[in-house]
């Protein structure tokens, strides 16, 4: 299972990129999708990959997301409400190991925001023209994705000093 950031903004984008972007449903800045990974996947990887970056994500990650950042139709947030009248899921737990072992896509849950709205990273990203191997934040990050993934679920900055 994959999980997909967009990293740059729209302004001179190629239009390859941008409709690789699109199909992705990455439409904006600190979006993200899972999504299982395939031959055609890859080929839309390569092509945005001046504009996003992706990785392996766990089940431990991916609970996060489902908890802070999932949402259904209404902008109201997911829960284990609703998880259980309309998936037969117990709890996050559940609906994550269902999706990372292919028995259920995420895109399928009912009424469900098929995009994860993140909160810019605690401590900001690395150079943002650059690949993950030159020392910036583009492309393919492999576990390290996770480590993103966390730093995006905290909601700005503490101010008190404290990591």
């Amino acid at each position: 299972m994959l999980a997909i950031v967009r990293i740059r903004g729209r302004t001179g984008i190629r239009p390859q990129a941008e409709k690789s972007c699109a199909l992705l449903r990455l439409h904006r800045i600190n979006h993200m999708v899972v999504m299982e990974e395939s031959d055609t996947l890859k080929g839309m990887l390569q092509t945005a990959k001046d504009y996003i970056t992706w990785g392996e994500i766990d089940q431990e990650t991916l609970v996060e997301v489902l908890k802070n950042r999932a949402l259904i139709k209404g902008r109201k947030p997911l829960t284990e409400e609703y998880i259980k009248q309309n998936l037969s899921i117990d709890d996050y737990e559940g609906l994550a190991k269902a999706i990372m072992e292919g028995k259920l896509k995420y895109r399928d849950i009912p009424d469900i925001v098929p995009v994860f709205r993140l909160h810019p990273p605690a401590g900001g990203l690395e150079y943002i023209r650059s690949p993950v191997g030159n020392g910036g934040s583009l492309g393919y990050r492999g576990e390290t994705i996770n480590k993103l993934i966390r730093k995006m679920l905290i909601a700005g900055v503490k101010l008190d000093g404290k990591n």
